[in-house]
Formats: structure tokens, C-alpha cells, sequence
């Protein structure tokens, strides 16, 4: 991913004839401010995406998982993109950085995400994937 966004953004620096590369950055609000954004909505995310794709005991609330988890993106870049760009991901954010070789507050989006999907997964894996037993190895005596 970190490869990718780099290589995407420096492809669009390119084509565009180096015109500046817009990177995050947290506008009216601290980084410390902007960090607990980026945690927010990237628990935010992460749990969307345990909840609708990799709970085995979805059911057919799968079947929703793509369009739940685009909705969940958008509201997170609607609420926290005015504040601290809705990165949720920290490649999206890098590769922008390395195209305009500015890296002023990229930690906001590396720390951010990292804590708030490891949270995340923390919460959802261990309160309800990890209560779940499979039916087979139920026992009915």
C-alpha cells in the first residue's frame, strides 16, 4: 500500500506537470486533536468491517458488508474531513507526503489508524468473534 500510494502520487505529480500534491493535514484543531479524529473513525471502520465481512456469524448480514462499509468511509471523510483529512489508513496519507516531500504531522495519520483499528479489533475480536463457538462444537447433553 505504502508503495502504491507513492508510486500514484509521484505518477499524478508527473502527469500534471509537478503541480503541488495536497497532503493531510489537521486544520483548526491540534495534531493531538487530529490524532483522536483518526482513531475515532478508523475504530469506526475497522468495526464495520468485522461486524458486516469477517464475523462468522454474520448470517447474511455479508451480503450488505461492501455497501455498509462505503457508507461508513464516506461518513467518516464527510465528518473528520474538514478537521483532520479522513485518512483512516496510513498509506493514504504517506503517499501524498512523498510525492510533495512534505512529512509535517504525517505521524497523526500513522498513530491515529494504528490505535484506532487495533482498538477496534481488540474489541470486536475478543467481546464477540471470540465468544463464538461454532454449532458443530456445541455440546446439547
Amino acid at each position: 500500500q505504502l508503495l502504491g500510494a507513492s508510486i500514484a502520487c509521484l505518477l499524478l505529480k508527473f502527469v500534471t506537470h509537478g503541480k503541488a500534491i495536497p497532503t493531510h493535514g489537521v486544520a483548526g484543531i491540534s495534531e493531538l486533536e487530529g490524532v483522536v479524529m483518526e482513531i475515532v473513525i478508523t475504530f469506526a471502520l475497522v468495526y464495520t468491517v468485522y461486524a458486516t465481512a469477517a464475523d462468522p456469524k454474520k448470517g447474511s448480514l455479508g451480503t450488505i458488508a461492501p455497501i455498509a462499509i462505503g457508507f461508513i468511509v464516506g461518513a467518516n471523510i464527510l465528518a473528520a474531513g474538514p478537521f483532520s483529512g479522513g485518512s483512516m489508513n496510513p498509506a493514504r496519507s504517506f503517499g501524498p507526503a512523498v510525492a510533495a516531500g512534505n512529512f509535517a504531522g504525517n505521524w497523526v495519520y500513522w498513530v491515529g489508524p494504528l490505535i484506532g483499528g487495533g482498538l477496534a479489533g481488540l474489541v470486536y475480536g475478543d467481546v464477540f468473534i471470540g465468544s463464538y463457538q461454532p454449532v458443530a462444537d456445541q455440546d446439547y447433553a
